[in-house]
């Protein structure tokens, strides 16, 4: 864990001072299926229980400002983070994307739990969270166990088992190539493998 956290310090002070690397498979990624996703996408695994992934939060904004505009950006959270709040956390996010509110409840969440250092511990304090991102209290309680969400968070559980995600954050880029950070030295060359990657066609 203290490895990740100095990578993730290094990817956001780091320059990039040298030309685009070679990236190696097993080295700079793995092969996590044998086909591509039938549109280009960029899965982010995440908890907001994880403290790496509230690190790495400027990392994901910069590359998500840097992707072609045919590239799609997904997010999904796990529930392995958390103990009982984990999965609520998770169903908070599902909730979050339903009523298109997910950019203003996030830094909240992040922040609560990692600055703060005051985690939700029930529903009670989540409907507090989406109240304070200006959302109406008794929309939140429709949606949070409507079947919409309900099924959000079982397609959430679906990619986190069939990727085999065991830890976050994880990238997974066109459902089959799984982000290696371990050698990658900057914001900017961990954007290089991204990209990389999503022209990739074998």
């Amino acid at each position: 864990m203290k490895k990740l956290f100095v990578l993730l310090v290094g990817l956001l002070i780091a320059p990039f001072l040298q030309a685009a690397p070679e990236f190696k498979e097993n080295v700079n990624y793995e092969i996590i299926r044998q086909t591509n996703t039938p549109k280009p996408e960029v899965m982010e695994f995440f908890s907001y229980f994880c403290p790496h992934c509230y690190q790495f939060e400027p990392i994901m904004a910069e590359l998500k400002k840097q992707l072609p505009a045919d590239v799609a950006f997904k997010r999904t959270p796990v529930a392995f983070l958390g103990k009982e709040m984990g999965p609520e956390l998770q169903r908070a996010y599902a909730v979050a994307d339903l009523l298109k509110v997910e950019e203003k409840v996030t830094p909240i969440f992040f922040s609560l739990i990692h600055a703060e250092q005051k985690a939700p511990q029930n529903r009670a304090d989540v409907r507090a969270v989406f109240e304070k991102a200006g959302v109406n209290g008794k929309d939140f309680d429709g949606a949070v166990d409507s079947f919409a969400v309900t099924g959000m968070v079982a397609q959430y559980d679906r990619s986190t088992g069939s990727m085999n995600i065991r830890a976050v954050p994880s990238t997974v880029v066109n459902g089959k190539y799984l982000v290696k950070t371990e050698g990658i030295k900057s914001t900017e060359e961990y954007i290089a493998l991204v990209k990389f990657l999503l022209q990739k066609k074998d």
